[in-house]
């Protein structure tokens, strides 16, 4: 069986804040069920959104030279992904924001390079709004054929500094379970794979528009 490994995305402009907490905890389970993981942080540049300029159509990257190219170029290595954003104001931060969309408006315009990947979106904040943004979140990977991967509660730490957050006993064992999960989905994917049953194929998108 090949080394499983999954890319943990850290949406927070803070390095080593909230939401590298919270993927820290998922990353010390997956090593210890065998699953290697890396942290890919979107930095605190500022992000730029689609314009829905179409250029990344065939040739896989934006024409913006930026954190998004970065990642669509290492994102082949992994089986399986984690989303992380901090809550700013009641959904998702405006930089992962911008990050997921060209990510996947790149994704599926070039072949689904995601589909059939297991994947999770986990949030932290100081109060509220972590289910707004994970609702935000689970859409794009919904829409890119990616299996999602539950735990036994929202996906959700609460804390307003790392301290904070490693205090939240629930929300980092809502964090393991994910983590347990997320490996135990990705070896049954590998294990059916070694007994032939592979990711279905799907047809070519219909693409329907409603003003006639």
């Amino acid at each position: 069986m090949n080394s499983l490994k999954v890319l943990l995305v850290n949406g927070s402009p803070h390095k080593e804040g909230c939401v590298f907490t919270a993927l820290t905890e998922i990353a010390g389970v997956l090593k210890a069920e065998g699953v290697e993981s890396d942290i890919f942080w979107v930095g605190n540049a500022p992000v730029a959104g689609c314009i829905g300029c179409g250029a990344c159509i065939g040739k896989r990257k934006c024409f913006r030279k930026d954190v998004v190219n970065d990642f669509v170029a290492r994102m082949d290595e992994y089986d399986g992904f984690i989303f992380g954003t901090p809550v700013h104001y009641a959904g998702v931060s405006g930089a992962m924001t911008s990050f997921m969309d060209r990510l996947f408006f790149i994704d599926e315009f070039n072949g689904e390079h995601f589909a059939g990947k297991p994947a999770a979106a986990i949030a932290t904040c100081r109060r509220s709004g972590g289910t707004a943004a994970l609702d935000q979140m689970n859409k794009y990977m919904a829409d890119c054929n990616m299996p999602l991967v539950p735990s036994q509660y929202w996906n959700i730490v609460h804390g307003n500094t790392p301290e904070e957050i490693r205090r939240d006993a629930e929300g980092l064992q809502t964090m393991r379970t994910l983590a347990r999960n997320m490996a135990w989905l990705l070896k049954c994917i590998e294990a059916g794979r070694a007994a032939g049953v592979s990711f279905p194929a799907h047809e070519a998108h219909a693409m329907t528009n409603f003003i006639r």
